[in-house]
């Protein structure tokens, strides 16, 4: 039977109707399924790499008054010794509590500089960042100290830069700390905790790259476990002489009041 073109054109109508509901709710699911498919890092570790540019750094030391030393002296280290000096970490979290821990490494092969606080990682770094609070192990050569502090203030901006760390995509964001050091960040939103290594926090994610480039130094992430980690696993360190930061502070500058100029960038390399 042949129908009218008019009651055929209906029929398409409906058939294309049914197609495009159809389509609908199967993009739907697809898209359903995409959203249970993300999963979010709320507990685990996560290994660091520091990466600190020696080269630029003792260079950024040398000014008329120490070149005759400086300048042979770096010369030589760098005939000794690579340009970056590469310290490992672990930052274990859960709960919106953090501990950021160093991993003990052998001494530059250089023992001209071997003492530099650039040379090594001094502080272990116990944050809950619910309530706003540190608990810090600093290590000023052989001394120990324990610092009780708010976490670190960081005037943060966000911009639309993105890149993978350890198989994370991050967004950068730019800030500024200790009143006038610039920081590059890169977080991400599937580990919703604003913690990072040392005291770096404040984004709505975990940190996993950090870069001070005025600073010659750089913390990123090479690897991220998630895992349920054991009760008590994330708890303060509990050695050296109790101090608040200011205290601190003030002993900080007594003790590295010999270095000359370089007792600046010593200070701030503890404070990090």
């Amino acid at each position: 039977m042949i129908l009218p073109k008019w009651l055929r054109g209906c029929l398409n109508n409906n058939i294309m109707k049914k197609k495009i509901i159809l389509f609908a709710g199967l993009f739907g699911m697809a898209a359903g399924l995409r959203a249970q498919r993300v999963h979010f890092t709320t507990s685990g570790t996560i290994e660091f790499e520091r990466k600190t540019n020696v080269w630029a750094m003792i260079k950024r030391e040398i000014n008329k008054d120490n070149e005759a030393f400086l300048v042979p002296a770096l010369d030589n280290y760098k005939k000794t010794s690579p340009q970056f000096r590469v310290l490992k970490s672990t930052l274990s979290f859960s709960s919106n509590k953090t501990l950021f821990t160093p991993i003990e490494a052998d001494p530059p092969a250089n023992n001209l500089f071997s003492f530099s606080p650039l040379m090594t990682q001094n502080n272990t770094i116990y944050s809950d960042l619910t309530a706003g609070l540190t608990i810090a192990q600093k290590k000023i050569f052989t001394d120990a100290f324990m610092v009780n502090d708010s976490t670190r203030k960081i005037k943060w901006k966000i911009t639309d830069e993105t890149r993978d760390i350890a198989g994370y995509r991050c967004r950068r964001a730019n800030g500024i700390m200790l009143d006038s050091i610039y920081v590059v960040a890169f977080y991400t939103t599937r580990i919703p905790v604003p913690g990072g290594p040392e005291s770096f926090n404040g984004l709505p994610g975990m940190i996993l790259g950090v870069a001070l480039p005025h600073e010659n130094l750089t913390w990123f992430a090479i690897k991220v476990t998630d895992t349920t980690l054991p009760e008590n696993t994330i708890v303060p360190p509990k050695k050296g002489k109790k101090s608040d930061d200011k205290s601190f502070r003030t002993t900080l500058q007594t003790a590295l009041k010999d270095q000359g100029p370089i007792a600046a960038d010593f200070v701030r390399q503890f404070l990090f």
